[in-house]
């Protein structure tokens, strides 16, 4: 059987980690898997594209991308701007507009899943009175194939500075999952897209990791620090991974929603 062909737009900061993230956890789902990196092209415009960029992923191209029997839209750190403020706004808009075209699966990520939201079904955001970062407790509220067999009450880590507004969620997307706080975890799209707010492919260390990365680069700001996440919290030390199993049985399910639509799409060929 041909590995069944997965395209990710890569808009994290920590390029490598994200791409190790994502391909460890899709090759691990059980069925053969090529993944695919994608940089978006616009992003670089104006300067020479990074040599790392340009050695771990491809520029985008929608022949390429509509190939693909599934693709993921990746979180990115731009939630506070205003999505016509993001310099590659266009492309990442005209990538969905093609993934649809071409019924290819489709999973957005955090930011990826903002924008999608509204892009799809004019759903808005707000910025948060402050940073919701940690692992917390998800409850399951609908039926979504990603969810089968994730226990009902279970743990993800968020980190983002944004939030969908819920008034104008519509009968065409519909909330599957929702923190114990009331933040969206997951949604569902009337044409099968899926939504995932939560950063479900973190691995044990990149809240920690991200709290650190943001510490970095302003260290006169004040930031809010993961909760509910370390062992030690006063030191910080000995994160918790108690998404662990959910982890991996969202992406177990996802490669299995994916081969099940290829293998629709080649019957109907056929």
């Amino acid at each position: 059987m041909a590995p069944i062909r997965i395209g990710i737009l890569n808009l994290m900061h920590d390029k490598v980690a994200t791409q190790q993230r994502f391909e460890r956890l899709l090759k691990q789902a059980g069925q053969p898997v090529s993944v695919t990196f994608f940089y978006p092209v616009s992003h670089y415009a104006d300067r020479p594209v990074p040599e790392l960029v340009a050695k771990i992923s491809l520029p985008l191209d929608l022949k390429q991308a509509t190939a693909m029997d599934g693709f993921i839209i990746t979180g990115a750190p731009v939630e506070n701007l205003a999505y016509d403020e993001v310099e590659y706004i266009d492309e990442v808009r005209n990538l969905i507009d093609a993934l649809n075209q071409a019924h290819v699966v489709q999973l957005y990520v955090c930011w990826g899943a903002m924008v999608a939201a509204n892009y799809l079904y004019g759903v808005g955001k707000h910025r948060l009175a402050k940073k919701y970062f940690g692992v917390f407790e998800n409850q399951v509220v609908a039926p979504d194939p990603l969810l089968t067999n994730i226990p009902r009450i279970f743990l993800a880590p968020h980190a983002r500075y944004a939030e969908l507004n819920e008034e104008q969620i519509g009968a065409n997307l519909t909330v599957t999952a929702r923190s114990k706080e009331g933040y969206l975890t997951s949604a569902r799209g009337s044409e099968g897209q899926s939504f995932l707010f939560a950063h479900l492919e973190y691995g044990q260390n990149a809240l920690l990791e991200e709290y650190q990365r943001e510490i970095a680069a302003h260290p006169e700001r004040h930031y809010q620090r993961p909760s509910h996440y370390f062992q030690d919290e006063v030191a910080m030390k000995d994160p918790r991974f108690g998404w662990q199993k959910t982890q991996a049985q969202y992406f177990d399910n996802w490669v299995r929603l994916v081969a099940a639509e290829r293998s629709i799409k080649v019957c109907k060929i056929g």
